[in-house]
């Protein structure tokens, strides 16, 4: 592919991506792949240099631009190499006119980002929101240790604060690698491992992951278990849940069971389980605002509409897993979102319609405290967006 077709190629894609934005549509990743599927005769530099140049245009743009082509205007008029693939030749884009449209610059829509700004973010962080992310491991300590994996997989490096995090150059191809099929490590990023070990998950306790998805924390807390006692991942969605079971067998995860659950009906499905876990994990639905750096047309996709049903879905699960945890047990709520209505006011509003329950400190806790929990952002922390608190049912 000449450059400017590589222009024009991302061109398309970002029209895709905005249509997709717009309908609830398939996910930046999910179309880039389609695309190249039926375009075989586009080789692995084209590939990366369009999927480069997607990217950059959905990072500058804030809010939704208007067209695929409005987009990588407003990074043409940047870049004088972008710009000087505009020049209608061949399968080259049309040149640029300084009357078009251009995408808007900025970190989100402005409704978002008076959200983030309420919520205590300054400028820089924001900003950090849409970063390019790190490429981060976990360890899997049921099959192997840090060191061992270091001394076979010399180009990882250990992360700043995870006992059990590598980090890798972008672009490692992390699942063709032998380390990765041997079930020594699972993809997940630093702060991910360090919110999901506020469980403090021990062997032969009872544990529930209620909203397991495809079980990277399951398998965190597996591995933190020591493959005794209980564990039951569970989640509404039938297409997450079922990439469970081959993963824990890749990791040699004995004790998962996992459970498909029908929305609305979760308490009557989980009935011999009330009362009876040492810990729950909410790793909740939400905005995801904290994961902008990996899904950054997230950002177009979130309404304030959606925002309420989000907090909606936190409050009931938050409901559901209370009926579940024992007296004197615990329940972590995670969100990987920084907007306070998701996090520091989601756990407050709980207090309140549970007399009884209590906050408490997270054992070895990173982040800033944040009312009753902690918070970890891109720009102070180094990790994806979380806020993380840790609630103690009454005895």
């Amino acid at each position: 592919m000449t450059p400017a077709a590589r222009t024009q190629a991302a061109i398309e894609l970002l029209d895709a991506i905005v249509a997709a934005a717009a309908s609830g549509g398939a996910a930046a990743d999910t179309l880039i792949a389609r695309y190249f599927a039926t375009r075989r005769y586009a080789g692995s530099k084209d590939r990366r240099a369009v999927r480069e140049l997607v990217y950059a245009a959905i990072r500058q743009a804030g809010p939704v631009p208007v067209s695929g082509r409005a987009a990588m205007v407003a990074v043409a008029d940047s870049d004088p190499t972008i710009a000087a693939t505009f020049d209608g030749q061949g399968h080259g884009p049309a040149p640029i006119t300084a009357e078009e449209p251009r995408a808007q610059g900025g970190i989100a829509p402005a409704w978002l980002v008076e959200a983030l700004s309420a919520s205590g973010l300054d400028a820089v962080q924001q900003t950090a929101l849409v970063d390019r992310a790190p490429l981060d491991v976990r360890v899997n300590t049921l099959a192997t240790t840090r060191d061992a994996v270091l001394a076979q997989w010399p180009e990882a490096a250990p992360t700043p604060v995870s006992p059990l995090g590598l980090r890798l150059a972008n672009g490692t191809a992390v699942e063709q690698s032998d380390i990765y099929r041997a079930g020594l490590v699972e993809v997940q990023d630093e702060g991910s491992q360090i919110v999901g070990a506020a469980l403090s998950a021990k062997p032969g306790e009872w544990l529930v992951d209620l909203c397991a998805g495809a079980g990277g924390k399951t398998l965190q807390i597996a591995a933190a278990m020591d493959n005794r006692g209980a564990l039951l991942a569970c989640d509404i969605d039938r297409a997450r849940l079922q990439k469970l079971p081959p993963r824990a067998e890749r990791a040699g995860a004995t004790i998962v069971e996992s459970r498909l659950l029908n929305p609305g009906h979760e308490a009557d499905m989980l009935s011999d389980w009330t009362g009876r876990a040492d810990g729950v994990l909410i790793d909740a639905p939400c905005s995801g605002t904290g994961t902008w750096r990996r899904n950054p047309e997230a950002r177009w996709r979130l309404t304030p509409e959606r925002l309420d049903r989000l907090r909606a879905m936190q409050e009931q699960v938050l409901g559901v897993g209370a009926l579940l945890v024992k007296p004197g047990g615990r329940m972590v709520y995670i969100v990987c979102s920084l907007l306070d209505a998701e996090g520091r006011d989601q756990v407050a509003a709980f207090l309140t319609r549970h007399p009884g329950w209590s906050t408490e400190p997270i054992e070895a806790a990173v982040g800033t405290p944040h009312g009753p929990g902690y918070r970890l952002d891109p720009a102070t922390h180094g990790t994806d967006g979380f806020f993380v608190a840790c609630l103690r049912a009454p005895c």
